[in-house]
């Protein structure tokens, strides 16, 4: 299977290390033309996870996605959702015809409130039996330290979502299955946004016993959230579901719970997204599970907090204590 990788930031880079480790030819698109020469001349992008070096006789790099897509039967998008409708700019609608979409996307598009499956099939009538997902708690960080993670793959052929898993494990990665495609990505979308609520608490000197009240709690609600968007059965306690919380939530390399962090010590929203420098998927989703929510009409006081923190200037202490007696 020839491998195309849309993307070029940390995970994006990690998933083209587990690739290329496996011997697979990765066909990798990178927007600037500066930071292609660097790998083909340096083997190592110079930007994000540069203690990781590839065999360049493994990658074509192109700054043009249309020769990406072109050369690629299995597509891994693994761009900050608030930019990936930007980066398929150009592409003619037929163009991701007979290709499978493997999406590392952990948010929902926000100017279009979608999820990437969502948006493909109405703008490239990508089919859903042709989209499959890779998500899960692991961080680009640990395995660019080849530090044992598990990924959690799902898609509705089984067989085919196999084999894709397959191509991803090594002794550093271990892969599941599943066939919750819609449940794994709200999920992602969910525990980025509780991740800002855990950094909010440590920002305002939460103790440890608070912090696990609250995951827990944002556990609970995230499942009865999943339970009303998809009807396929899953185990909410699996690495997919609560493990990709629990790291977001305490990982130190989270930059949900950093960017949290900074607003709980008094940074606006404004100054926190300038010193953070990357993309905390949580701020946007935040609005856009708002947004969702209201025809969910899902039980989400925590998820609804962060929401008016973030987006109504709601106080940061005054929010949290109203978060209280949500809890249990």
């Amino acid at each position: 299977m020839r491998f195309g990788v849309i993307g070029s930031g940390s995970w994006a880079t990690a998933l083209v290390k587990i690739l290329t480790d496996n011997g697979h030819r990765v066909h990798w698109w990178v927007r600037n033309e500066a930071s292609i020469r660097h790998i083909q001349t340096r083997h190592h992008n110079p930007q994000y996870l540069s203690s990781v070096y590839f065999d360049t006789s493994l990658l074509s790099l192109s700054s043009q996605v249309q020769n990406v897509v072109a050369a690629s039967d299995c597509l891994v998008m693994a761009v900050p959702s608030a930019y990936t409708s930007a980066s398929l700019e150009g592409l003619d609608r037929k163009a991701l015809q007979g290709k499978k979409i493997l999406s590392a996307i952990k948010g929902i598009l926000p100017e279009h409130n979608l999820l990437l499956n969502e948006y493909l099939n109405r703008e490239f009538d990508v089919n859903l039996a042709d989209y499959f997902t890779i998500m899960g708690p692991c961080h680009a960080e640990e395995v660019a330290a080849e530090k044992l993670s598990y990924l959690t793959f799902s898609g509705l052929d089984e067989a085919l979502t196999r084999e894709l898993a397959a191509c991803f494990a090594t002794e550093y990665l271990n892969t599941v299955i599943n066939g919750d495609v819609y449940g794994v990505q709200f999920a992602a979308v969910l525990k980025n946004i509780y991740a800002l609520g855990a950094g909010i608490a440590h920002g305002l000197e939460y103790g440890d016993n608070f912090l696990s009240v609250l995951i827990a709690n944002s556990s609970e609600e995230m499942a009865g959230f999943l339970r009303k968007v998809t009807a396929h059965p899953a185990n909410y306690t699996a690495s997919v579901y609560l493990g990709d919380l629990l790291v977001t939530c305490y990982s130190l390399y989270s930059r949900n719970r950093t960017f949290g962090n900074m607003i709980g010590k008094g940074y606006s929203v404004k100054a926190a997204r300038l010193e953070l420098n990357m993309v905390a998927e949580g701020y946007n989703a935040s609005k856009c599970i708002y947004l969702i929510n209201k025809e969910i009409k899902a039980e989400m006081p925590i998820a609804g907090m962060i929401y008016r923190i973030l987006w109504e200037n709601v106080n940061v202490t005054i929010g949290m204590k109203q978060i209280e007696p949500y809890l249990v």
